[in-house]
């Protein structure tokens, strides 16, 4: 199976063309950072922010006025009297009625606030990040595997929504009531308070302790999870190969080590962060005895009343919930984090060097393509081209041949600038492309690769992708010179057919054959065909160069072709080995020097001979 991570002819690894091993996170960034970038994006819709805010602290205050009012209704009742002041204890007990309920109706509220304002945060994320993918150069795809990237997209995205449209407001929440709980019981009972000087730092150390220790571990999980994801994408898109080598079980043992790896990372992360909330619950217990056994000696010295006790143990309560709320989120909020980190890995991703600030539109293209002297390596220390020397005239066929990793779909790179070279230059009209702005360049070719790629939709819409303005006649126009129109025309929708899944259900050829046409219906001054007719008989292959040079008269060409048959009528051969040009010229001057090139066409005759 072929590995798809090997790029510039089969000659290097993604990993070896990045320069190193980084993934997808920026574990490098402090927490602060990261919350102050997600609040940025919470700032953009300030008027759901403010509304959650308001409708949180309302709910709060309303249910957290209950205890006092439970108070002063216990302290209506007069123990030694035996009498009971009803009028109190029912106007209390009306109000914390009334409190409650309008409480539960705010939270109502709040929930539907924050859903809808975490909804919006999540689609905003998801466009900042698939906007930054778009400006991305092609060397970042080449570094990454594509599952990772959707694991990030969608896991990590909804992680962080998740955390925003819960753990947010109850963090706020909790602030609120624990610091009107800490007042009001400082206003009752200032003597009890002090109960709290030793608990809560013993909390808040253990809590910073552990908050350290589990953070990589949520980094990692997130991180296993990318890596799981990429594997499961890879191994799908290549089920036919996998069954004809007869590897499912060679497949299912990597899967089994990768699911494992994924696992064991989520199981570690989520064991250390549940134990938070446990501890912190145990010392908040341990507080709250504390707290009943000191009132309770308070009480009898009548330095408190019942009432007030009472008050203060539901305060106390009310301090020390929130507390373990806090501590039992903490493990969600690492997890945010930690996919936070990840989304914003992708938004921060280098874009595609920008064009030169005089950078000038190619307009009135001849189509004058040039390489003097170039040199170019993925990484540093290792040439792929070494001194390449090649001049395309307009209208002329240049075709470009050579064994596997010889350099051909790295020159297709650099004339299409996906990667710069590393010295000498690229010309166009005369022009170094370095000083043009690259969608003008890109805009004057045309490719057709050897990977097909279709989207979902109709077969018109696929073909007319690069030409959105395209008419129905253009589209069938196109689609007869690449001798696809017949099969269309069988279809029962036609060209109204739905493509899905890159083209399920039709063939290598036939796919290939719609990018052809989808190629021939642009109308750029130049041609890029990178074994774009491997998927295609024999015979219809030559149907197709015939209709391409006819339709392309006038534009300049490039194929990269295994099969030396059909470049024969090539107006300029360079014949490629170990990124340099060993030969150069005609099929027939080539063919009479007996060199590279004419046995490497002969090994191809013996062949199929």
């Amino acid at each position: 199976m072929a590995n798809p991570n090997l790029i510039g002819g089969g000659r290097y690894t993604r990993a070896e063309v990045s320069g190193d091993k980084r993934r997808l996170d920026n574990s490098h960034v402090s927490r602060p950072a990261l919350l102050k970038r997600l609040w940025h994006y919470l700032g953009r819709n300030r008027l759901l922010l403010v509304l959650a805010m308001a409708l949180s602290l309302s709910s709060s205050l309303l249910a957290l006025y209950g205890p006092k009012l439970s108070g002063t209704a216990i302290n209506a009742i007069d123990l030694g009297a035996g009498k009971v002041d009803f009028a109190t204890v029912y106007r209390c007990a009306i109000l914390m009625a009334v409190f409650y309920v309008a409480s539960s109706c705010l939270t109502f509220l709040l929930n539907a606030v924050m859903i809808r304002l975490s909804r919006t945060v999540s689609k905003q994320m998801r466009h900042d990040v698939f906007e930054n993918l778009a400006s991305l150069p092609v060397s970042f795809f080449d570094r990454w595997q594509t599952g990772d990237i959707i694991s990030t997209i969608t896991y990590d995205v909804d992680t962080v929504n998740q955390a925003l449209s819960s753990d947010l407001m109850q963090i706020l929440q909790s602030v609120v009531t624990v610091t009107v709980s800490f007042l009001m019981m400082l206003s009752i009972a200032p003597k009890l308070v002090i109960v709290f000087v030793f608990t809560i730092p013993i909390t808040i150390f253990f809590v910073r302790w552990l908050t350290k220790k589990v953070r990589p571990m949520f980094s990692r999980r997130s991180r296993k999870l990318g890596e799981l994801n990429g594997f499961v994408e890879e191994m799908l898109s290549g089920q036919k190969t996998i069954r004809a080598y007869d590897r499912e079980d060679e497949v299912l043992s990597r899967f089994d080590d990768k699911n494992g790896e994924a696992v064991k990372a989520y199981t570690v992360a989520e064991a250390y962060g549940t134990i938070t909330g446990p501890s912190v619950n145990c010392i908040n217990n341990v507080s709250l005895a504390l707290v009943c056994l000191c009132g309770s000696l308070l009480f009898l010295k009548g330095e408190i009343g019942l009432g007030d006790l009472s008050s203060f143990v539901q305060y106390s309560r009310k301090f020390s919930g929130p507390i373990n709320e806090l501590a039992n989120i903490i493990a969600e909020l690492q997890s945010a984090l930690a996919a936070a980190e990840r989304v914003f890995s992708l938004i921060d991703a280098e874009p595609e060097k920008a064009d030169a600030p005089d950078a000038i539109e190619l307009t009135d293209v001849r189509g004058d393509v040039e390489l003097r002297d170039v040199d170019f390596s993925y990484v540093p220390g290792k040439p792929i081209i070494e001194g390449l020397n090649l001049h395309a005239e307009p209208g002329s066929l240049t075709a470009i041949v050579g064994p596997t990793g010889a350099g051909k779909t790295t020159i297709i790179n650099l004339l299409m600038r996906f990667y710069d070279v590393n010295a000498g230059g690229v010309y166009v009209d005369g022009k170094d492309v370095r000083t043009l702005t690259r969608s003008s360049l890109r805009r004057a070719y045309t490719m057709v690769l050897q990977d097909t790629w279709l989207f979902h939709g109709t077969i018109f819409e696929n073909i007319a992708y690069g030409k959105p303005n395209a008419t129905m006649d253009e589209v069938v126009a196109a689609a007869k010179a690449a001798h696809i129109h017949s099969y269309i025309s069988r279809l029962p929708d036609g060209y109204n057919t739905v493509l899905s899944d890159n083209g399920a259900g039709i063939s290598m050829g036939q796919r290939q054959l719609l990018t052809i046409a989808r190629a021939m219906l642009v109308d750029a001054h130049m041609l890029i065909l990178d074994e774009a007719t491997s998927n295609v008989d024999t015979r219809t292959e030559q149907r197709i160069q015939a209709a391409m040079r006819t339709l392309m008269q006038g534009k300049t060409c490039f194929v990269i072709a295994h099969r030396l048959s059909t470049i024969r009528s090539a107006d300029h051969i360079l014949v490629l080995d170990g990124g340099k040009v060993v030969e150069q010229g005609t099929h027939d001057s080539l063919m009479e020097k007996r060199g590279f090139y004419y046995r490497l066409y002969q090994a191809q005759f013996d062949s199929v001979a």
